[in-house]
Order: C-alpha cells, then structure tokens, then sequence
C-alpha cells in the first residue's frame, strides 16, 4: 500500500491517534474488509482460497481498501479506480473476464509456448524496382 500510494497519504487515513505513523491495525483491517468484498465475487466462479494470488487482485484489493479507508470525503480519481476495480470483479464473476487462475484456484500450467511460421519473404531489395 505504501508503494502504491505513498505513506503520507496512508498516514492520513489511518493514524486515527495521531501518532505520525501508519496504523497497521486500522490498514489491515481495510485490506480484510477489500480482501471480503473480491471474495464475494469470485466465489460464484472459484473455488477459494486460491493457491496462488492473481497480481490483478492485488492492485485491486489496494483500490478498495483505499477507497474505504477515505470513508466519506472520497476524491474523484479514488473512486474512479474503486468503481473500475468493482466492474472488473463483476465481469470476472460473469466469467467475463479471467484472472488467470482455474476453476479450484490454481494457477494453470501449460508447456505451450508461442509459434511463429513464416510464409516467406513478399518483399526484399532484389525485388524492389528503382530502390537501391
């Protein structure tokens, strides 16, 4: 959260005992509170907890808690990004949307890697006319 937003905006919202400090206590409980809410959405499709935690969910655990911790007097850029990470848990629990994990949670294995075949060359400079 710190890395995301900063710890002066953090201290803001969490110090509720002016200590100058992040209060862990009041943080941790927004992260649960996110945590709860994307849980919601992703249970009609997955099983959970999920083995390994998708990076999509993270930053999007990291809006919703911020969007509560700024309980009434919510700048507009923070709820553009709550309201965005609430459609993108809506169109995952569409099925929609993947988040890159299977139906039980895990993380999908796969030995396939990209293929490129070529059909050959459709231009080059011997059959280029005029250009040297």
């Amino acid at each position: 959260m710190v890395e995301r937003f900063g710890e002066q905006e953090l201290i803001q919202l969490t110090d509720r005992n002016n200590t100058g400090a992040v209060d862990a206590t009041v943080l941790d409980r927004a992260l649960a509170d996110a945590t709860a809410e994307i849980d919601g959405y992703l249970a009609s499709r997955y099983e959970l907890p999920l083995s390994t935690t998708p990076t999509v969910l993270v930053r999007v655990c990291a809006d919703i808690a911020r969007y509560h911790l700024h309980d009434d007097n919510i700048p507009e850029p923070v709820e553009v990004r709550y309201k965005s990470a609430v459609d993108l848990l809506r169109q995952v629990s569409l099925g929609r949307v993947s988040i890159g994990v299977s139906d039980t949670g895990d993380a999908p294995t796969s030995s396939d890697g990209a293929e490129i075949n070529s059909g050959g060359r459709i231009w080059d400079r011997g059959t280029s006319k005029g250009y040297i």
